[in-house]
């Protein structure tokens, strides 16, 4: 605290900044893990439903249970034009097959939106990761550029003079460090589980076209 509340003004507003960034990042981490969890773990028991029910209608009354869950969004998409093609379905075999269609777009369609909210806030923790360290060299940059300017005024070169306002300076790239080292290290982890979950929502996405197919043929 003292080396900060010692430092120049622009090294201080380097500090705010990095502080701000790194603020933001651990509130995101938090937030990510939480919600990601959730998510997958409701995507598990969403499954499970899925495969033991057998139906569409029971299973879309079970969707509540699974709010955070992005296959249950999936779901309730295809479900909805399901719900279309039934209502259709006395008008022709054409009618049918472009409602049919129309599923398939659903699927792709609720699986952007989910992958979206899923990589929510993440470019976030990639850019401090990325700049954090570099904002915090400007800093150090700019301290250092500062004590040597106070030794060419004063003449004086001795380490005594030195050392606190590089000290100082450095401080500004710790900080950075610590910013970015935790905003990289969740970054890399979310965009796994987030990797995960879209191949688990392609599968998904897949096995219901089929399941849609088969009965649309049982019907016909």
């Amino acid at each position: 605290m003292e080396l900060i509340s010692n430092a120049g003004l622009v090294v201080k507003l380097v500090l705010l900044v990095l502080l701000y960034f790194s603020v933001v990042s651990w509130a995101i981490i938090f937030y990510k893990g939480v919600m990601i969890r959730q998510a997958m773990k409701q995507s598990a028991a969403f499954l499970d439903d899925f495969w033991k029910l057998k139906s569409f209608d029971a299973i879309a009354k079970n969707l509540d249970a699974f709010p955070r869950s992005p296959l249950a969004t999936l779901y309730r998409e295809g479900y909805q034009e399901m719900l279309k093609v039934r209502k259709h379905q006395n008008e022709g075999a054409e009618a049918a097959a472009w409602l049919g269609d129309n599923v398939e777009r659903a699927l792709r369609r609720a699986t952007t939106q989910e992958t979206h909210r899923l990589e929510k806030y993440l470019n976030f923790l990639a850019t401090t990761g990325s700049s954090a360290p570099f904002i915090g060299l400007f800093g150090t940059v700019w301290g250092i550029m500062g004590a040597f300017h106070v030794i060419g005024l004063t003449g004086n070169a001795s380490l005594a003079s030195v050392a606190p306002g590089i000290s100082e300076a450095l401080v500004a790239t710790a900080i950075g460090l610590v910013a970015a080292i935790p905003a990289v290290i969740g970054y890399n982890h979310f965009i796994n589980k987030v990797n995960l979950l879209c191949g688990e929502m392609d599968n998904f996405s897949q096995e219901f076209l089929n399941i849609v197919q088969r009965a649309k043929r049982g019907d016909e």
